[in-house]
């Protein structure tokens, strides 16, 4: 039975991808930082779901996790690693607390560095081991190729990954082994509700305060329209699966808004997203 790690399974996206790779036969060891989560996915999954309890910027927990791994593997490659585990930082770049910066970039960027590296070896950097190398799938976002006001942490961290991910598939070539993005537009997770639990009014005494209502009240519709965790689940299936991938996959439910905010001209995209929001200069 081939295997695959999933971190950041607990809900959302990293959810959906147990949910369609055990469906279709592989064993998942998925992320967690509770061990509650891990008894439920457990239960809810059952034999050929294994939990591990690590959090993504902790080295030590992950290459525990990945020694772990190793001694179920034997001496065969690990199939597949899904770099999904992420957080979501909101707020106007001018008056975000640097530290929030910080610790978006530690979770979004460094944290899937910490993890590829500990489980490398396992995907087939290691010679030693028997059957075809791994593949790496980077869960970025479309967010990853175009940045919206107030969510600058996030993009930043998405943008940042994009470029990781490139590097990263021409170094491993060495190896054999791929490394391919799904980049998702808004999916029904808990990453999109938690708009409603940003307080703007810690930016009350900013030029910015009207203006991030209304981007608040925007992500909890498109999240409320957002694809299901299994729709990613199965693009990701796709990715880690069929014998020629691409390099990108955009999973959007709005394809046609996403396709036309990159083909447009940046500057009338800059108009029609300061008209929507009301942050055009005023006369």
């Amino acid at each position: 039975m081939k295997s695959v790690v999933v971190t950041g399974s607990s809900t959302g996206i990293g959810w959906g991808a147990a949910k369609v790779l055990i469906e279709n036969g592989l064993r998942v060891f998925g992320s967690v930082r509770k061990q509650a989560d891990g008894d439920r996915l457990k239960a809810e999954f059952g034999d050929n779901f294994v939990p591990l309890l690590f959090d993504v910027t902790d080295a030590a927990a992950v290459n525990a996790a990945a020694e772990k791994v190793s001694a179920a593997l034997g001496h065969e490659t690990l199939a597949g690693l899904v770099n999904n585990a992420g957080i979501a930082v909101a707020g106007p770049l001018l008056y975000l607390k640097i530290d929030e910066l910080r610790h978006q970039l530690e979770v979004n960027v460094v944290g899937q560095l910490i993890v590829t590296q500990a489980f490398a070896p396992l995907l087939g950097v290691d010679k030693t081991r028997k059957g075809a190398p791994g593949r790496i799938v980077m869960i970025s976002s479309v967010g990853g190729k175009n940045a919206n006001p107030f969510v600058g942490p996030y993009n930043a961290s998405k943008f940042a990954l994009e470029g990781l991910s490139e590097s990263l598939r021409r170094e491993l070539m060495l190896f054999g082994i791929d490394v391919i993005i799904v980049a998702p537009g808004a999916v029904a997770t808990p990453i999109w509700n938690k708009a409603d639990e940003i307080d703007v009014n810690q930016y009350a005494n900013t030029p910015y305060i009207d203006q991030l209502k209304r981007i608040r009240s925007y992500m909890l519709e498109r999240g409320a329209k957002g694809l299901k965790p299994e729709e990613l689940g199965k693009a990701i299936h796709k990715a880690l699966t069929i014998a020629h991938p691409k390099t990108r996959y955009s999973v959007s439910p709005d394809r046609v808004q996403d396709t036309m905010v990159n083909i447009l001209p940046k500057r009338l995209v800059d108009r029609m997203i300061g008209g929507r929001l009301g942050l055009m200069p005023q006369k």
